[in-house]
């Protein structure tokens, strides 16, 4: 590995809690992320987007009450749209993200994070 994988973690969820201990008992110590105190830039998750081959709606957390509340089922938004939302509101991003040897997977089941480290 090249540089340090990268995990946006939420330290209350317990698929993100089992993502970083699965790292940290491969002996991997990850960046660690609170995106929900620092939430990704829109480049960042433009970025992240490209690495998982995901669109937005794809990394939304669609059952948080702010995806209702800011009307984000909205078939006609843009992807624009949305990718602002989850910087605006990062509590739609769904958890947990590790980007590591220039690929990214979502963390659950947290075993994914096993296609990209090894």
């Amino acid at each position: 590995m090249t540089e340090a994988p990268h995990i946006f973690h939420n330290p209350r969820c317990s698929k993100s809690r089992q993502t970083l201990e699965l790292l940290q008992q491969k002996g991997i110590e990850p960046e660690i992320i609170r995106y929900l105190e620092t939430p990704p830039t829109e480049q960042e998750l433009l970025h992240i987007l490209d690495l998982l081959g995901c669109q937005p709606r794809d990394i939304m957390r669609t059952k948080e009450p702010e995806y209702r509340e800011q009307a984000l089922d909205n078939e006609n938004l843009s992807s624009e749209a949305l990718v602002e939302a989850m910087v605006r509101t990062p509590k739609l991003i769904e958890r947990p993200i590790v980007v590591a040897n220039g690929k990214a997977v979502i963390g659950r089941p947290p075993e994914n994070v096993l296609t990209i480290i090894e």
